[in-house]
C-alpha cells in the first residue's frame, strides 16, 4: 500500500474582508497607476510595461502581484513588451523576496477568468506567494487567524529598497 501525497492547503479565511468588503469603483490596479504615494499604494517598483504592486489581503508575508499598465484580461492580447516585462518583473521579485524573507519556494500564477478563480478578472496580473515549510500552520485552522509577521508597509519599504538597488 502506497501513502498518498500529502497536499498544503492555503488557508486565508482572513480574505473574507476582501471578499465581502465594498468594492473599490473602478479597477483596483488602473486606479493606483497615475497615484504619486507609491508606498501608501503599495507599489514596489514601476517598469516601463508593468509595476509591482503589493496584495493588500495577502496570502503570506510578501505576497506581490506583477501588473501591466495597460488594463487587459486577455493573455493573448498581452504585447511582447508587456510578456517580456512581466517575466523579468517576476524573477526580480523572487529576487527581492530571497533576499528580503529566505523564503524555501514560491507560488506563481495567474487565473485568467472569474471561472479560474480571478478576484479581478478584467486586469491580468501575476501573483509570487513566498513559501516556508509548515507555513500554512494550526493558527488559520483553530483560531482563523493568520498570522503575518510583519506590517504591510515595513515588508513594503524593505522590497521598495531592494528593487531599487537592482534597477541602480
Amino acid at each position: 500500500m502506497t501513502e498518498e501525497p500529502q497536499s498544503a492547503i492555503l488557508w486565508a479565511p482572513w480574505r473574507m474582508e476582501y471578499i465581502r468588503g465594498e468594492k473599490e469603483q473602478g479597477c483596483i490596479f488602473c486606479n493606483r497607476i497615475p497615484r504619486a504615494d507609491d508606498r501608501e499604494n503599495l507599489i514596489v517598483t514601476r517598469g516601463k510595461q508593468c509595476f509591482v504592486i503589493m496584495n493588500r489581503f495577502p496570502y503570506n508575508n510578501g505576497h506581490l502581484m506583477v501588473v501591466p499598465y495597460r488594463h487587459e484580461g486577455s493573455l493573448e492580447r498581452l504585447t511582447p513588451a508587456e510578456n517580456a516585462e512581466m517575466m523579468q518583473l517576476l524573477q526580480g521579485c523572487a529576487r527581492a523576496l530571497r533576499e528580503a524573507m529566505n523564503p524555501h519556494g514560491f507560488n506563481i500564477g495567474m487565473n485568467v477568468g472569474k471561472a479560474a478563480g480571478a478576484g479581478i478578472d478584467d486586469h491580468l496580473h501575476f501573483h509570487i506567494v513566498p513559501r516556508w515549510p509548515a507555513d500554512t500552520n494550526f493558527m488559520p485552522v483553530v483560531g482563523h487567524t493568520k498570522v503575518v509577521s510583519e506590517a504591510l508597509q515595513d515588508t513594503w519599504e524593505v522590497l521598495q529598497r531592494i528593487f531599487a538597488h537592482m534597477k541602480a
